[in-house]
């Protein structure tokens, strides 16, 4: 009987496996995971809003398998372990299919456990510090060698900037940002008391003391520069400050990677212009793609509303993620991450985005310059450059790669050809 019974479990497991895949139950749900409330609020409601619009725009295509899509919205109010916990309810409760979420890295570091742990599946749109690699996560935003690297070359090549402020708000992202950036300026020859860092907490007001250092930065008459990973609503005072100091884009350039238009929208931006900040996408982008996805958001959004970089990521991340899951015929996480390898979507600057084994985009590195209408002047785009999870600056990174595609692995040691399980900073 026992043999009989373990012969008839494994053909049916057998028959399972080789079943085709079944569609989707309607509606499919999309979980959408953006601080609508607290400091992050000013940069993640626009999130909201373009998956809102991504969805009503699919729905009118006809849906996804012939199902509706059903948006499910949740509020994690730019609170750190709340993320985790909204990430649980919008898979366990909501019982969504995917996930599109999350700004800051120290949020996506809580809701990554969650996801893993319940084989959920996150698309993840913002720039951020690399030296992550998850097969539960698609990252659309950039890695440092897409923006951080290059902001920093530009001011080491174009602008001849000697002196660097490395200025952060206190988390994850700016400091393993800056970590890689500190390696990489020392080996470019710029000595360590050249090189000032700075952490400050989410929100922060008062930056008097801070930009009157930066400014002492430069008394011996070497050209400094800001390279900003400042998040939130604290721009909005730092940015005030360096005004009011009377330092302009000709003094003291800054470059930022987490200032867009639509922080630009609430800022009086006449003392801004010059300052710089470095995407994979800005409004002012020239092509056909891009003039309609502007034009259908104000239509949805008003007039007065702009587009931004991590709209871009969404943009691109939620039609691969149609594509897969149609190629798949099914919204099954397993088999929509099989089939999310090499798609191909059009971005909105021209060119074509990529979807990488290491779960990375290849994308443009695009720098821009602040104008007095809070739009941005592109002054430097690249082809797209491949997304690279592990930094190539950070010794204990430099020998990993990630390949989910044929490795089966995030951290793979090209030195001792093994799959790396820990590492301090994952």
């Amino acid at each position: 009987m026992n043999f009989l019974k373990s012969t008839l479990a494994g053909s049916a497991a057998l028959v399972a496996m080789s079943a085709p895949l079944a569609a989707a139950d309607c509606p499919i749900k999309v979980g959408v995971l953006h601080s609508l409330s607290g400091t992050m609020a000013i940069s993640e409601t626009t999130l909201k809003d373009t998956m809102l619009m991504l969805i009503e725009q699919q729905n009118a295509k006809g849906g996804l398998l012939g199902c509706e899509l059903e948006a499910v919205v949740v509020d994690p109010a730019s609170d750190w372990p709340l993320f985790a916990e909204k990430a649980r309810e919008l898979l366990t409760v909501h019982n969504v299919d995917v996930i599109f979420g999350n700004w800051t890295s120290v949020s996506r570091k809580s809701v990554l456990p969650v996801i893993e742990e319940l084989n959920g599946l996150l698309f993840y749109p913002v720039q951020y510090e690399g030296e992550e690699s998850s097969k539960n996560v698609f990252y659309t935003g950039a890695a440092p060698n897409q923006q951080a690297i290059p902001a920093t070359d530009y001011f080491l090549e174009e602008l001849g900037v000697e002196k660097f402020a490395l200025l952060g708000t206190d988390y994850v992202y700016p400091r393993t940002t800056n970590n890689i950036l500190e390696a990489y300026l020392k080996a470019k020859g710029i000595p360590e008391t050249d090189i000032f860092v700075n952490y400050t907490p989410f929100g922060h007001s008062d930056w008097s003391k801070i930009v009157a250092d930066v400014v002492t930065l430069g008394e011996d008459g070497k050209k400094v520069g800001v390279i900003s990973t400042i998040n939130g609503d604290a721009n909005i005072g730092f940015y005030k400050e360096l005004a009011a100091a009377g330092i302009s884009a000709d003094d003291i350039p800054v470059v930022a990677f987490s200032v867009g238009e639509e922080e630009l929208s609430g800022l009086d931006t006449s003392n801004l212009v010059g300052h710089l900040a470095a995407w994979n996408y800005f409004q002012s982008a020239e092509s056909d793609a891009n003039t309609e996805w502007v034009a259908a958001w104000k239509a949805r959004m008003g007039e007065d509303r702009v587009t931004n970089d991590p709209m871009e990521a969404h943009y691109i991340g939620f039609n691969m993620w149609v594509n897969a899951a149609t190629a798949a015929g099914t919204t099954d996480v397993d088999a929509v991450r099989a089939a999310m390898y090499g798609q191909e979507f059009p971005n909105l600057t021209g060119g074509t985005a990529v979807m990488l084994p290491n779960h990375h985009l290849a994308k443009p590195v695009l720098i821009g310059e602040i104008q007095a209408d809070g739009q941005f002047d592109i002054i430097s785009q690249t082809e797209e450059v491949p997304g690279d999870a592990w930094t190539d600056f950070l010794p204990e990174s430099a020998v990993l790669m990630s390949d989910w595609k044929d490795l089966g692995c995030g951290m793979y040691n090209t030195q001792t050809k093994t799959c790396v399980q820990t590492l301090s900073n994952y």
